[in-house]
């Protein structure tokens, strides 16, 4: 019984055996550790599932221990890696050169640096330079280009009276500083990035020009590369009157004509511009790749990730990959079916693939309801309308609702019966999309929507039908478990329902016989007696009854040959 409360019944989606698995999206914890599946299949493998909710997101106990002997094998191969390197690091050097006083030129291999004590660092003579003989010859170790080096620096100081500065010296002198410095330093590791980062700042510093990028500029010079040297079209988000131009904003009733329009009248050369107008937080290019190709090589791509690799490793092309994308990819079609290009899920309306985009591209996530979207403005009027609490009743029918928004559509489809659905083969509209699709069956031959299931091969109009039939008939989800029970349930109302047997009053009273029942459906039946309303009849003998149960006991009493075993 344990075993199967962490753990739903249905499909492995690694190897297809059916049983009670754990979910690849959820935590578990085994001996102490934290695991979550799918982070560690992504890890190990680099391999992104599809988010099609028909899918099981299901993992048996044997593709379970498969993946945790990958990503054991994964970790050692790192650490013997990470060994490696440091062995092959150990003879690697710091070069210091100390002519110019004003700043440091140093090179350092990617190993960390022990600086050593002040005690243990020697002062060095630098008369014997001096003394030494012009015609004698000096052996360095090194290649020629040291030795050039090292000459260079003993010449400076050959016919001088200057001296070196010895480390004990410093403490007298105006690098007292550095000296003090090098003090608070000692017995630390320095790794390089510190050193340069610390490199970097002094030069900023010194030539007074802060160098960095914000957000906006990023998203515009990544958005901007993709664009330039691509054959993808970019427009706006779709309306009912056609395709918006990313340029000047002129409408086209097809994808062709704003093609052969961007070509004509728009030079690439526009991009950054145009992108300059947007925020950083709305800034989104949606983009058209069919056929799509690099525009500087003409070779052809699959996807928009396999072009901005190509541009990357081909030609040298610079992305800023620590920003999110902000180029949504689509390929548009004249049969009004949208293709993702991410999952491969299939869609009937741009409005639905657009939202659907959310998913995959989850810059900004909803910290109360989990919710993803492409940027923060749409982040912002998520919260602002679904979450920003309140009471909004309606002047009309009174009811009242939490949201604004909730409010809103409330009263445009139920009392102000706005038609925002236009049929595209006459004028008429309606208020809700699938009545339009029932008004193009009936009236205008066109085929109707079918989601089929790929397990019994039950057809549904509407996908989310398919969804909750999958969910509740073959995968047999039951989240609702019941606190006072062993009931489970696949929706919340359901278990609602269920709870009056426990807790519920009886508040609905016969106002004849002044019985009360904790539910109206069971008045409703009740009522029947009084109004003598026998509905169900026997197939045999005719005689009816009030009620479905007194049917069923009187035909196993009477006419027990035609009951059912």
């Amino acid at each position: 019984m344990d075993k199967k409360k962490n753990t739903l019944y249905g499909q492995c989606r690694f190897c297809l055996l059916n049983g009670h698995h754990k979910d690849i999206m959820k935590e578990y914890y085994v001996n102490g550790s934290r695991e979550v599946y799918i982070d560690i299949f992504m890890e190990c493998f680099n391999l992104y599932l599809s988010t099609n909710n028909i899918l099981s997101t299901l993992i048996c106990a044997s593709c379970v221990q498969r993946l945790r002997e990958a990503n054991d094998f994964r970790t050692m191969v790192v650490n013997t890696e990470q060994q490696l390197l440091a062995t092959l690091n150990e003879k690697d050097t710091v070069f210091i050169n100390v002519g110019d006083l004003h700043g440091l030129e140093i090179k350092v291999e990617p190993q960390a640096v022990k600086l050593e004590p002040a005690e243990n660092i020697i002062d060095c003579d630098y008369t014997s330079y001096e003394e030494a003989d012009e015609n004698e010859p000096q052996h360095f170790e090194g290649d020629e280009e040291d030795i050039d080096r090292e000459a260079e620096f003993l010449k400076r100081f050959r016919h001088s009276t200057f001296r070196l500065p010895t480390r004990m010296s410093l403490y007298s002198t105006p690098l007292q500083g550095y000296a003090a410095h090098l003090d608070m330093l000692r017995g630390k590791l320095i790794v390089p990035k510190t050193i340069e980062a610390l490199l970097q700042e002094e030069q900023e510093r010194g030539s007074g020009v802060k160098i960095y990028i914000t957000e906006k500029v990023a998203h515009i010079q990544n958005a901007s590369i993709i664009l330039e040297h691509s054959n993808v079209t970019p427009f706006k988000s779709r309306n009912k009157s056609g395709f918006p131009c990313f340029y000047c904003r002129n409408i086209f009733e097809n994808l062709d004509k704003l093609r052969d329009h961007q070509q004509k009248s728009h030079q690439k050369s526009e991009i950054k511009k145009v992108l300059g107008t947007y925020g950083a937080e709305c800034l989104i290019v949606y983009v058209d790749i069919t056929d799509l190709n690099c525009s500087l090589c003409y070779e052809s791509m699959q996807n928009i990730n396999e072009l901005k690799s190509h541009l990357t490793k081909m030609h040298n092309k610079k992305f800023h990959a620590e920003y999110p994308d902000r180029v949504i990819p689509f390929k548009l079609s004249t049969n009004n079916v949208y293709e993702c290009q991410v999952c491969g899920f299939n869609f009937e309306t741009f409005g639905s693939i657009e939202r659907h985009m959310n998913v995959h591209y989850r810059n900004c996530v909803c910290s109360q309801c989990g919710t993803g979207f492409v940027t923060k403005y749409r982040l912002k009027v998520h919260i602002k309308s679904m979450h920003i609490g309140g009471t909004f009743p309606c002047d009309i029918c009174k009811k009242v609702y939490t949201t604004q928004q909730k409010h809103k559509n409330h009263v445009d489809t139920v009392h102000k019966m706005v038609k925002r659905f236009k049929c595209p083969k006459c004028p008429e509209r309606f208020t809700e999309y699938f009545r339009r699709q029932k008004h193009l069956v009936e009236i205008h031959g066109v085929a109707p929507l079918r989601y089929k299931c790929n397990v019994c091969d039950k057809a549904f109009e509407r996908r989310y039908t398919l969804s909750r039939h999958m969910k509740r008939d073959h995968l047999e989800e039951r989240d609702f478990q019941c606190q006072l029970c062993a009931y489970k349930c696949f929706t919340n109302v359901e278990l609602k329902v269920h709870m009056v047997k426990h807790n519920g009053e009886r508040i609905f009273e016969c106002s004849v016989c002044k019985k009360s029942y904790a539910r109206k459906k069971t008045l409703k039946e009740h009522m029947r007696i009084h109004n003598n309303d026998r509905r169900f009849a026997c197939a045999v003998c005719g005689q009816t009854f009030v009620q479905k149960c007194s049917l069923k006991g009187h035909i196993k009493t009477h006419h027990a040959e035609y009951s059912l075993p």
